[in-house]
């Protein structure tokens, strides 16, 4: 795996498979670039995979940006993170010759692909969102940017109610969906389920160059 010097310690691993959309992968709290290559590798077999680690740190535990308690985010905090880390994007596109990725991100990572998806359309060509939330309470309005995503849910999770989900699903169709919302009979932790879900979406929409820019 490759790790060149740019603005976050990250992995990255190169296509092995011509033609898929490289995968963004954004860990959850305690996590760091190493967490989801696993994941990444599983649901998107072949794909080029990019991996940062979060810069804020809680407790010692990196993190994509700050929260003032569970579920109670830094908002002037997570939008400079989502700038920056939309910044970063950019660098290792130029850096690694790929095109936008789509994010897959679990809980903190979930997050901030969301945000990135409110506050900078076109940033990426797609998301999945495991155990994702609101972001923003009041995202700034932005160009509405045809971007599919799928957001899966835990029915029982108990960091994230259900309607919390179901308002961040409706905040992406608004952006530009098409938004696929799966809630699944299980908490917060990732399932064989969740991968399944999202291994399928990904080469559903992966064959749809229409949908997803290469």
């Amino acid at each position: 795996m490759a790790a060149r010097e740019l603005s976050f310690v990250h992995l990255f691993r190169p296509a092995t498979v011509a033609g898929l959309p490289p995968v963004l992968l954004l860990h959850g709290t305690g996590g760091d670039e190493t967490d989801l290559i696993g994941l990444g590798a599983a649901v998107a077999p072949g794909a080029a995979l990019l991996s940062p680690r979060g810069q804020v740190l809680e407790n010692g535990m990196p993190r994509f940006f700050r929260r003032l308690a569970e579920g109670v985010f830094d908002e002037a905090d997570l939008r400079r993170r989502a700038g920056d880390l939309a910044s970063f994007v950019g660098e290792a596109r130029a850096a690694y010759g790929i095109g936008a990725p789509v994010a897959l991100g679990f809980s903190n990572g979930a997050n901030i692909a969301a945000a990135v998806r409110l506050l900078h359309p076109g940033v990426l060509s797609g998301a999945i969102m495991l155990r994702g939330m609101v972001p923003l309470e009041t995202p700034a309005a932005a160009a509405r940017v045809p971007t599919p995503a799928l957001l899966v849910s835990g029915e029982r999770d108990p960091i994230v109610p259900a309607a919390n989900a179901a308002r961040l699903a409706a905040m992406l169709e608004e952006a530009g969906g098409p938004v696929e919302h799966r809630v699944l009979p299980t908490s917060h932790g990732v399932t064989n389920l969740d991968v399944q879900f999202a291994t399928d979406w990904y080469a559903r929409e992966a064959s749809r160059p229409e949908t997803l820019g290469a």
